[in-house]
C-alpha cells in the first residue's frame, strides 16, 4: 500500500469512527444519533466490507423511525416544541445569566458560552431540519411491510 492509499485509508477510518462514536453518544444523549451512525457506517463502508453489510440495516432503522417520529400530528407538534427548545436553551447557554447556586452549580451555567450555547443552536436547527424532511420524505407514507 502506497503512502497516499494509507493516508486515505487512516483518514477514513478516523473520520468513520469519530461518527460512529458520536451517533452512539447521541444515541443516549439529544441528537440524530441513527443518522450519525449511518453516516459513520457509510464512510467505513468506503474500506471495510463489514460496514458495507451493517449500512442497509441501519438505514431501515433510521427510516423506520423517522417514519414513526412524524406518524401523528401530536409527535410532529412535540418534536418541533422539542427542537424550539433547544434553541432557546442555547440563547440562554450562550448568554450565560446568574443563576441560584444549587450545590456545586452557580452563580452561571457550566461550560457557558458561545461555544456550548452555539452548538446547542446548532443541534436545534438540525433537529428542525431533520423534522422538515421527515414530515415531507414519510409523512402519510405507510409502514413497508416486514418480509
Amino acid at each position: 500500500m502506497k503512502g497516499g492509499a494509507r493516508a486515505r485509508k487512516t483518514g477514513i477510518t478516523i473520520l468513520g469512527w469519530c461518527l460512529v462514536l458520536l451517533g452512539l453518544a447521541a444515541l443516549l444523549l439529544p441528537g440524530p444519533g441513527l443518522l450519525l451512525l449511518l453516516s459513520g457506517l457509510v464512510v467505513l463502508s468506503q474500506e471495510y466490507d463489514w460496514a458495507e453489510r451493517r449500512v442497509e440495516p441501519v438505514k431501515e432503522k433510521a427510516f423506520d423511525v423517522a417514519r414513526q417520529g412524524v406518524a401523528t400530528w401530536p409527535r410532529i407538534m412535540l418534536s418541533g416544541l422539542g427542537a424550539l427548545a433547544l434553541i432557546v436553551v442555547g440563547v440562554i447557554w450562550w448568554r450565560n445569566p446568574e443563576i441560584p447556586t444549587l450545590g456545586p452549580i452557580g452563580p452561571h451555567l457550566p461550560f457557558a458560552g458561545w461555544a456550548t450555547g452555539s452548538s446547542i443552536i446548532i443541534s436545534g436547527f438540525i433537529a428542525m431540519g431533520l423534522l422538515i424532511y421527515s414530515v415531507r420524505r414519510f409523512r402519510g407514507e405507510p409502514a413497508p411491510a416486514r418480509t
